[in-house]
């Protein structure tokens, strides 16, 4: 059991940190970069441990991936029994019921009561290269529209639909074809701001749309309800419905990418909860196996069904292990009501950096939904101009203190907070203080 408190026995990174980054700069690839360079030999809950004894506060969770914490005891039991009875022979040849299990388990908890059906796979970008796959077959169309400032992952088609260049996409291409790009309703950043973005972003992105691509010839929008490494950005009030209603008029499939903001990140169980919005498809990955890789594609029966036998399916995707820790965590999410208490680090965290926000002018705007809010850090509030450089030297700040932060945003100038959801208040307080100490050193 780690001790669930900070402790720097040496500078960040220690000595045997910067060994092991010796050793990784000789045998691992260049275009595989790390963020901090601190060398972690153990985790539970909200804390690291490294190699050389620090004990860093996590506010990344893996990006959103341990939701139910590092060293879940109920994971940690649930893989351990799933090796001793065997660790693999692919659905595909000779399946098992933890996969049928899992399956089963999405069907229930996400988004509407109508009869599903789920595909397993290992990344979140796999997830969504099917979901676009699925789309295509049902509707026999080829138009994708993404958004500006999205993310979707690395591979050729979900490169595609990712928006920004760097890291991403430079000098990958070409590309795949018929995806187009749409504006996002980002209200902080829409001409005269979140009111016009209310009023004016549903018909102006819809417009687009048809002058772009023609109905006729989408077969699906993909949207992050609440998009992750563009920003944290959270569209309007009634956009996302009123978006789900006019695909559905037109044909169109409304494909929810939940890889980042699914299970009990926001708040709910996903995103699309909030407004009750029910996607025809929904994409989901990092946080439902507690660490393990596992992903999924859920949509509605005829859709998946409609597949030709061997058109889906991969020689990883559902692992037994990984399923047997997904079925961990999410009876470890539904008894520890992790939506609520997501939704209670939200508030903390807000309550905080909008207290912040009154100090320093360079925060532009505190937001996000549950335990998924970010800070935009902008040189100046009047022209919002994007304080990329402030963004990276606090950064570095809170690495050097010892809370390991995330940053994103297009313009690489946006905070997000993305702490375990079983972190304890007292850890919580305590990496915010170290996040406001490294921001009044770096402004």
């Amino acid at each position: 059991m780690i001790e669930q408190k900070r402790i720097l026995s040496t500078p960040i990174p220690g000595p045997r940190s910067v060994e092991l980054q010796q050793r990784k700069t000789a045998a691992v690839g260049a275009g595989v970069s790390t963020g901090l360079p601190v060398y972690v030999e153990q985790a539970r809950d909200g804390i690291l441990r490294d190699v050389d004894g620090n004990q860093l506060i996590d506010f990344g969770s893996g990006i959103a991936v341990t939701n139910v914490g590092n060293g879940n005891p109920a994971v940690v039991k649930a893989v351990q029994q799933q090796v001793e009875r065997f660790t693999h022979t692919c659905f595909m040849v000779t399946p098992y019921e933890g996969y049928v299990a899992v399956c089963e388990r999405l069907a229930e908890l996400t988004p509407g009561d109508h009869e599903k059906r789920s595909a397993l796979f290992n990344s979140g970008a796999e997830a969504v290269e099917n979901a676009v796959k699925i789309a295509r077959h049902a509707t026999g169309k080829d138009g994708i529209v993404a958004f500006d400032h999205a993310y979707h992952g690395r591979t050729n088609l979900t490169m595609a639909m990712t928006a920004k260049n760097m890291p991403y996409k430079h000098r990958f291409g070409p590309f795949a074809g018929e995806l187009y790009r749409v504006p996002m309703a980002y209200p902080y950043r829409w001409p005269g701001g979140p009111e016009h973005c209310e009023k004016e972003a549903f018909s102006y992105i819809t417009d687009q749309i048809h002058a772009q691509v023609g109905e006729e010839s989408t077969a699906a929008v993909i949207i992050e309800p609440i998009q992750g490494e563009g920003g944290f950005i959270v569209p309007p009030k009634g956009f996302l419905p009123r978006l789900a209603d006019w695909c559905r008029e037109h044909d169109i499939l409304f494909i929810a990418d939940e890889v980042q903001s699914g299970f009990c990140r926001s708040g709910d169980w996903f995103a699309c909860d909030d407004e009750g919005v029910v996607p025809d498809l929904i994409t989901t990955a990092k946080g439902i196996a507690g660490g393990m890789p596992l992903a999924a594609v859920t949509g509605r029966a005829e859709l998946l069904d409609g597949v030709h036998p061997g058109g889906l399916g991969g020689t990883y995707g559902g692992n037994p292990v990984a399923c047997a820790a997904a079925l961990a965590s999410m009876d470890f999410m539904a008894e520890h009501d992790l939506a609520g208490r997501a939704r209670a680090i939200g508030e903390r965290l807000t309550g905080r950096l909008t207290s912040m926000a009154e100090r320093f002018p360079q925060i532009g705007e505190v937001r996000g939904r549950g335990a998924m809010i970010a800070a935009e850090l902008v040189t100046d509030r009047e022209t919002k101009e994007p304080a990329a450089a402030l963004a990276g030297a606090v950064n570095k700040a809170c690495h050097e203190r010892g809370l390991v932060t995330l940053t994103c945003g297009t313009l690489g100038n946006v905070f997000r907070f993305l702490p375990p959801l079983t972190i304890t208040d007292e850890l919580l307080d305590e990496g915010l203080d170290v996040f406001e100490e490294a921001f009044a050193a770096s402004v």
